[in-house]
């Protein structure tokens, strides 16, 4: 699904969202029903595609969390009805990239189990928000980065490791002009370069409690910024 860029969003006011975020909101780019509806139909998706093979699953945080989640609910969810039971494992890892709302040059990724676990492995990334080039179409890409190098950094962890499979997925994928070369294998959304906070996506540790995906404005960025 791509959001062009002039779409202008849906009013604040259609809407309920937590009271202390009033004023710091642009509008709401992504209504909280539209992000699970969607996440669903990923998750049938994703079904079709692994087979009978059982996956190991790494939530990329913070941002991916409630993305992750409701992906893997939908997919148990679509594997207890039907005629193939899919095993799942999940495991967690965190990749700090921000400060504020600019993207820092320097990475730093904490957690995970032992990589070397994954040999052989059909592995899941799930991200909150990737960020292409796109030209003629849409795809996306990872979370809150301005480039394709976070994505780089991790894949380059996992594949040493010679898993059976890699495919990634993302909520969102964000329009730039600055190319990555990396084309993930499913997203939700395609949106324009801009900073949005909710559903998990933060600005500085604030708004993860917001169920839609929303620009954040001016005040809030100087409300929270450290």
């Amino acid at each position: 699904i791509q959001i062009s860029d002039n779409w202008p969003g849906y009013s604040l006011d259609l809407f309920t969202y937590p009271q202390h975020y009033y004023g710091d909101l642009e509008y709401v780019l992504i209504p909280h029903g539209i992000i699970v509806d969607r996440t669903e139909r990923l998750a049938k998706d994703i079904m079709q595609d692994i087979g009978d093979n059982d996956i190991v699953v790494l939530c990329v945080l913070k941002g991916g969390y409630k993305f992750c989640a409701d992906l893997v609910e939908h997919i148990k969810n679509l594997s207890r009805n039907s005629e193939r039971f899919i095993s799942m494992k999940v495991d967690f890892v965190r990749l700090k990239s921000y400060h504020n709302d600019q993207s820092m040059q320097d990475m730093q990724m904490i957690g995970g189990d032992d990589l070397s676990k994954l040999t052989g492995k059909v592995y899941f990334l799930f991200f909150a928000l990737l960020c292409v080039l796109l030209t003629v179409f849409s795809l996306f890409y990872k979370d809150i980065v301005g480039t394709g190098r976070t994505m780089k950094v991790l894949l380059n962890n996992i594949e040493k490791y010679k898993p059976k499979m890699i495919k990634v997925a993302s909520l969102l994928v964000k329009r730039t002009s600055r190319p990555d070369g990396y084309r993930p294998d499913y997203y939700g959304f395609e949106i324009p370069n801009l900073f949005v906070v909710g559903y998990a996506l933060d600005y500085n540790e604030h708004f993860r409690d917001l169920n839609h995906i929303c620009v954040i404005n001016d005040h809030g960025k100087a409300k929270y910024r450290v």
